[in-house]
């Protein structure tokens, strides 16, 4: 990754140039996909674009295919951990809906049967 991806004191943008600590199981040029640390569920996968972006809000138009790949590869990966029968993918956006860390991911979660937190 280049130098110009990472943005000071944002700890997704050290994993993604592997300058933080972190159990990466995909990268490519867009995209970086990584366990996350605090997971609740068997399967609890982050994926982020390399490039910094604080938030779904922030990303430009135009990045529609960023995004497309985002899920994408999040599918995949849901294949190959052998959960493609039942997993959820989810974005937080903004503080009040659960964003602690303000560089864009999407949340893969599944493993174990997941209820409906929003009723």
């Amino acid at each position: 990754m280049s130098e110009s991806t990472l943005t000071q004191g944002c700890i997704f943008c050290e994993i993604v140039n592997h300058r933080a600590p972190a159990e990466i199981i995909y990268q490519d040029e867009q995209i970086t996909a990584f366990w996350d640390i605090n997971r609740q569920v068997p399967v609890h996968i982050l994926v982020v674009p390399n490039l910094h972006y604080d938030s779904l809000d922030a990303v430009p138009s135009g990045l529609e295919n960023l995004l497309g790949h985002m899920i994408l590869v999040a599918k995949n990966i849901a294949k190959h951990f052998h959960i493609q029968e039942a997993y959820r993918i989810f974005i937080n956006t903004g503080a009040s809906a659960g964003q602690t860390i303000f560089h864009l991911h999407l949340h893969l979660v599944g493993g174990r049967k997941l209820g409906r937190p929003y009723e």
